[in-house]
């Protein structure tokens, strides 16, 4: 779970008093702990209420009112995001800091709403909304939303790790001669299939194309058939060797707090036949699946 973990004001805060060099190190530590047990998403301090504004709305009228404001309990002097497992360990973390100000202060823990808290009217669709609006505030293209239909891919498996998936590129270097002579192809449109992935993180990959029938499939071949299922599908613009890069900011950024549920089966690369595998550009699709 997510939660924002709120540092309340002070009347020393507010008048604009600075932390001393041993709190402002003592903090440094706090968060550095919060950083390497994997904790910390963001966080910062903020300036008090005098160098702020809030907008008040009233129907259709907008009313800018300047700080500072007199509810000093009220008020917000910095905060942290965190992931945490329970609002617990969260507890936990937070009596380990040290007291943020000069003064005694309150620190409070909000955790994030989760799709489950919207009800019925957050309905899929308004979901998979969201999810695409996540997607470009991290620098990725806005995901289309697709049923794909049963698949069956047949071409070159390899296992690796996250040290060894450099050598993908080989993999593909080796299958591409071969692609067009595969029997029972059903289009030129090539796949790279992650699947088979386990806790360390190793995974096999499968570099393919669409076949009709297994049967007569050369003895280095493997094939693996997709059922039916929904997607979230990511365009690469950029060139073939930054698809790593953009796969785990998928991973690691996107599908942890996307708000869909990602199913435990294989994703892939599609390659359409508008990509050019002389500069390495154009026609390239990540397919992330989803639960129904």
């Amino acid at each position: 779970m997510k939660v924002f973990v709120i540092v309340k004001a002070t009347k020393g805060s507010e008048a604009g008093e600075m932390p001393s060099t041993e709190l402002l190190t003592a903090m440094g530590e706090y968060n550095q702990q919060l950083v390497s047990a994997g904790i910390m998403i963001d966080g910062a301090g903020l300036t008090p209420s005098s160098r702020g504004a809030r907008v008040r709305f009233s129907g259709m009228n907008r009313t800018v009112i300047d700080g500072p404001f007199s509810e000093t309990k009220e008020l917000i002097a910095g905060f942290w995001v965190w992931k945490v497992k329970s609002l617990q360990e969260a507890i936990d973390w937070v009596k380990k800091c040290p007291n943020p100000m000069l003064e005694d202060s309150d620190i409070e823990i909000r955790p994030y709403m989760e799709v489950e808290d919207f009800g019925e009217a957050f309905t899929p669709e308004l979901q998979e909304q969201e999810a695409a609006l996540r997607a470009t505030g991290l620098g990725l293209n806005s995901p289309t939303f697709q049923v794909c239909p049963d698949l069956e891919i047949a071409g070159l498996n390899q296992s690796y790790t996250t040290e060894t998936r450099i050598g993908i590129p080989q993999q593909w270097a080796r299958f591409v001669p071969r692609a067009g002579s595969i029997p029972g192809m059903k289009s030129p449109v090539c796949f790279g299939v992650c699947w088979n992935t386990k806790t360390d993180c190793s995974f096999d990959y499968l570099t393919g194309v669409e076949i009709s029938s297994s049967e007569n499939l050369p003895a280095d071949f493997q094939s693996l058939k997709l059922n039916s299922r929904r997607y979230a599908v990511f365009a690469h613009n950029g060139h073939v060797s930054a698809i790593p890069k953009t796969i785990d900011t998928i991973w690691t950024r996107w599908a942890p707090d996307c708000g869909l549920k990602i199913a435990s089966t294989p994703c892939f690369e599609r390659y359409t036949s508008e990509f050019n595998p002389g500069t390495g550009m154009g026609g390239m699709e990540i397919w992330i699946p989803l639960e129904s």
